[in-house]
């Protein structure tokens, strides 16, 4: 693979491609298509693809510490998941009803091992009753935040006393003081995104502590300065990068899961790729994704 040449490595056709986890002693690539209910991986040395239908939404997947199974957020909340000997889900937790209009949509682990996972409206992004909740070790569920139209991210400061955290309706990502023992403070505009940008999606941090963000309607992902300057641009050939992680055995492989929703049939057709996962090597590499417990 070329140096920041962004290359198409599985044409998967994501509906709404979310979630990607490196998981380094598989040496695999997990990613979800959310609304077709479908967890995929791909062995990076082999090629291998592996799918697995969900019974719902599917939408994100975290490791955990003690590597027995993973976690997961489904439509209505977290769950304990195992893929193997053969696909196991034992629900945790369930902070509303299914029938709500209510879905999950996007999470990560901080340095403590706690998960931060967010909730918006499934259809009406207009409304702001989006929660962002903390799930603990102990399996306690807290709303950390609330208001919130779409919410995506989170991301870690490498000390962890800063989360990154993004409402995409609003195209405002912002930095809450994190103490340690999960309190956050008040929040902070990091960045606002402005039109020809695209609204900030998935986000990861790198190894010089840079955040890394996929811009829905954007075409791009962008590599912003702890700061939120814009240091770099990487152009992908959809309109709708969704979400991007490192991954590979230097953590140099930066993977962009992408999503066919809000497409019209021209613009699926101006752009045929669309709901691909792509790789393109970069010069930084990236960071261990935390993991629960």
């Amino acid at each position: 693979m070329s140096q920041h040449e962004v290359q198409c490595i599985w044409e998967v056709r994501a509906q709404l491609g979310e979630g990607p986890l490196w998981v380094a002693e598989q040496n695999r690539l997990y990613f979800v298509d959310l609304k077709s209910q479908n967890l995929h991986a791909l062995d990076a040395a082999s090629g291998q693809r592996l799918s697995w239908a969900m019974p719902d939404y599917i939408c994100w997947l975290i490791a955990r510490r003690d590597g027995d199974g993973f976690m997961a957020g489904l439509r209505d909340g977290i769950a304990r998941v195992w893929l193997e000997p053969e696909l196991r889900i034992e629900y945790l937790a369930r902070p509303f009803p299914a029938d709500s209009g209510l879905r999950m949509n996007d999470a990560k682990v901080d340095q403590a091992g706690r998960i931060w996972a967010g909730s918006m409206h499934n259809t009406d992004y207009a409304q702001a009753i989006g929660k962002l909740f903390r799930l603990d070790h102990d399996l306690s569920l807290t709303v950390a935040d609330e208001d919130y139209h779409i919410c995506n991210g989170p991301a870690f400061s490498h000390d962890g006393a800063t989360m990154y955290h993004t409402d995409s309706y609003e195209g405002r990502t912002y930095a809450y003081p994190l103490e340690a023992d999960g309190t956050l403070g008040t929040p902070q505009l990091w960045r606002q995104f402005g039109d020809g940008e695209g609204s900030p999606d998935g986000m990861t941090v790198d190894s010089e502590g840079c955040v890394w963000i996929a811009q829905w309607g954007g075409g791009r992902v962008c590599r912003y300065s702890a700061d939120g300057e814009l240091l770099q641009t990487i152009r992908v050939p959809v309109r709708n990068p969704a979400s991007c992680t490192f991954g590979g055995d230097d953590l140099k492989t930066l993977y962009i899961t992408t999503a066919r929703e809000d497409n019209t049939p021209e613009q699926l057709q101006e752009f045929p790729l669309t709901g691909a996962l792509f790789a393109v090597r970069v010069d930084v590499a990236g960071v261990h994704a935390a993991r629960f417990g």
